[in-house]
């Protein structure tokens, strides 16, 4: 039997039982799709089913505020997903009418959708013959073929696309897409893969090799970034101040409060939280209740975080600054750092 009639046998009979499976609506594939980008797929779920209740359809999505679409994904990280995805579905509405592409080439133009997201589309709404490879597919395509070639190098993208197209299937791409990438994430797991379970054994080249955990094989990553970022949270009990995050960094549009940054290892002339503040606060009284430290990991970042907490009898308005309330705050999009700051600071801040 051949590669993709193994998979898609496999993957009829033992599919995950997903909410987006049961649909070929392009914009319910597409949002799952960009969900899942970076996103665990029992994480995404409830997200996916979230944003289907507020937003029903792509014309509902594109009338919608971008704070509020911010909010609603607040935890799932890669802002960038959540704007280009509302930007997206405002240039569908408005400039296509409200109607999805249905060529690859023209899905592919649209903002934030690469060529995975593209093919994983346009296979599985109209049957289009595109082959996806994402980081399931590239540890089921190199323990079969025993491929040593670096999966995120310019060569081993081409070589593991190549590989890819050739073996999909021609009557049900969509399917089998989805069967190889559901084997992936279920069978052929990064440690420990349950190769005796596996559709694919007796055409697997890497099967009982005791390396098997080694492919596929990436070039090693550079060394994060390492930042610290110094807040004050200024309040008089009631209110307090906050910013948006406007400048092309991390958290762009989120707010947060009034900060210090600097990258570790580098000389700069960054004032001292005592000097910020005293600009934010010239010539009133304050008192520092205390400082938390914490640590927060992004993708090539990681993040020295520290919240000096800041009381002072009345906060009034300052034109670099929001005054914020707890009821504004229901509504307001934050970095996940800040969301964890009042969800578990509460007896210290009030």
């Amino acid at each position: 039997m051949t590669f993709s009639r193994l998979i898609l046998r496999w993957y009829h009979n033992s599919h995950r039982n997903l909410p987006w499976r049961s649909t070929k609506d392009p914009y319910k594939i597409w949002l799952s799709e960009i969900i899942l980008q970076q996103t665990r797929v029992n994480q995404g779920k409830a997200y996916y089913l979230k944003f289907l209740n507020a937003f029903p359809n792509i014309d509902d999505l594109a009338k919608a505020d971008e704070e509020y679409v911010l909010k609603l994904w607040q935890g799932l990280g890669y802002y960038s997903r959540a704007r280009n995805l509302h930007k997206t579905a405002i240039y569908i509405s408005e400039e296509l009418q409200g109607h999805f592409p249905k060529k690859y080439k023209e899905v592919l133009k649209l903002r934030g959708i690469g060529p995975y997201t593209a093919a994983a589309i346009c296979s599985i709404c109209y049957n289009e013959k595109r082959a996806v490879v994402d980081g399931n597919v590239y540890r089921v395509l190199a323990r079969t073929h025993n491929i040593q070639t670096e999966i995120n190098t310019n060569k081993g993208i081409k070589q593991f696309q190549h590989i890819a197209d050739k073996l999909i299937s021609k009557k049900n791409p969509g399917d089998y897409n989805q069967g190889l990438m559901d084997l992936g994430a279920t069978i052929c797991l990064p440690k420990n893969p349950q190769c005796t379970c596996c559709p694919m054994l007796n055409l697997c080249k890497s099967a009982g090799d005791d390396k098997i955990h080694l492919l596929p094989v990436k070039k090693k990553k550079k060394k994060p970034i390492n930042r610290n970022i110094s807040y004050l949270y200024i309040t008089d009990g009631e209110l307090f101040y906050m910013q948006k995050r406007q400048q092309n960094d991390i958290w762009k549009n989120l707010y947060d409060f009034p900060h210090l940054e600097e990258q570790i290892g580098i000389k700069n002339q960054t004032p001292s939280v005592q000097q910020k503040l005293m600009e934010i606060l010239p010539n009133q009284p304050f008192k520092n209740i205390s400082t938390q430290k914490f640590i927060h990991h992004l993708s090539h970042q990681i993040l020295y975080i520290s919240i000096t907490i800041i009381k002072i009898n009345r906060l009034s308005k300052n034109k670099n600054y929001i005054l914020m309330n707890r009821q504004k705050l229901l509504k307001t999009p934050l970095p996940r750092p800040i969301d964890f700051f009042f969800k578990n600071s509460i007896n210290t801040i009030d």
